[in-house]
């Protein structure tokens, strides 16, 4: 599975990178493809393309506050989550939720 992020954070220091490397790290474990793009006071980094994102099985948004250029993720599955939950458990993040029953 591949999956394309966006962290951010309102003041976009510490948090905004924090994610993206624990989102990369969960990456690694669960054998996960995934491109993290970072809005935080430097701008935005890593910047995702449309291949990315048209590649994606999943555009996943960790963030708190309205990201930027979020029309470019219109049509594509998603899923937002806070930071939080990104930094207290990436994994559990990435990974699929439990079939229904």
């Amino acid at each position: 599975m591949k999956v394309v992020a966006v962290t951010a954070c309102p003041t976009g220091i510490a948090h905004t990178y924090m994610a993206a490397e624990a989102l990369q790290k969960a990456a690694a474990q669960l054998g996960l493809k995934i491109k993290v793009e970072t809005q935080g006071a430097m701008g935005l980094e890593n910047i995702l393309t449309a291949r990315d994102i048209a590649s994606a099985d999943l555009v996943l948004i960790a963030s708190d506050i309205e990201i930027e250029q979020k029309e470019r993720f219109l049509g594509c599955p998603q899923r937002q989550v806070s930071l939080e939950s990104v930094l207290l458990n990436a994994v559990a993040v990435l990974s699929p939720p439990p079939p229904a029953p």
